[in-house]
């Protein structure tokens, strides 16, 4: 019990610290890779607490897929940063009022937890309630029979987002040659072919 006391005091720790430099750092690639950190210490947090699957999906997900690409992204473009800096006070306002928002509600999480505390009691638990077995076969249980249409019209919506973000970033430069499948399907022998007859000792 006290090792794992000492182990979720540690992960948590190290996920505040890092959560809070990424928005202290200047260097956005630094704040990349403390994002990184942050999201492997809340995966450790959710092997703690037997989530086993929510934290390989955090690991393989967000630190194997989306912070890389941002990684990439940032890395590779030339962004001037100190141009970006320049109009940061004007979003204070907005931020400090989301920043309270915030503050309020962990203030009431943590004052009901405390005036309560047997409340996560009456918690809901609706893997336990799925049947015996792991976390992962009650999540897809519950996923692939009682919640399946919400899963299916969120990968649509997402699929619709990803079409949408294609089509809005795609531009055709001028000079590029590109593939055309009509004409390529339309061609006739006569428009493809020329046949020419050359004299003996004569080129073309």
């Amino acid at each position: 019990m006290v090792l794992q006391a000492v182990f979720f005091y540690l992960f948590a720790a190290v996920a505040v610290a890092s959560a809070f430099m990424v928005i202290a750092s200047r260097n956005p690639v630094h704040s990349v890779l403390f994002l990184i950190l942050t999201f492997f210490n809340a995966a450790g947090l959710f092997i703690m607490l037997g989530a086993e699957f929510l934290a390989m999906l955090l690991v393989v997900v967000y630190v194997g897929a989306v912070m890389v690409l941002f990684l990439f992204v940032v890395m590779m473009l030339d962004v001037d940063f100190v141009e970006l800096r320049q109009g940061v006070l004007q979003y204070v306002p907005i931020g400090g009022l989301v920043g309270l928002i915030l503050l309020v509600e962990l203030l009431l999480v943590l004052g009901t937890w405390v005036i309560s505390p047997d409340i996560a009691a009456h918690t809901a638990a609706p893997v336990a309630a799925v049947g015996e077995g792991s976390n992962l076969r009650g999540l897809g249980e519950l996923i692939y029979t009682r919640y399946i249409l919400y899963f299916q019209t969120a990968g649509l919506v997402l699929l619709v987002a990803m079409i949408g973000a294609i089509v809005l970033t795609l531009r055709h430069k001028e000079g590029v040659k590109r593939q055309d499948i009509s004409a390529q399907v339309g061609r006739t022998r006569e428009a493809s072919v020329e046949v020419r007859k050359v004299e003996t000792g004569k080129g073309i």
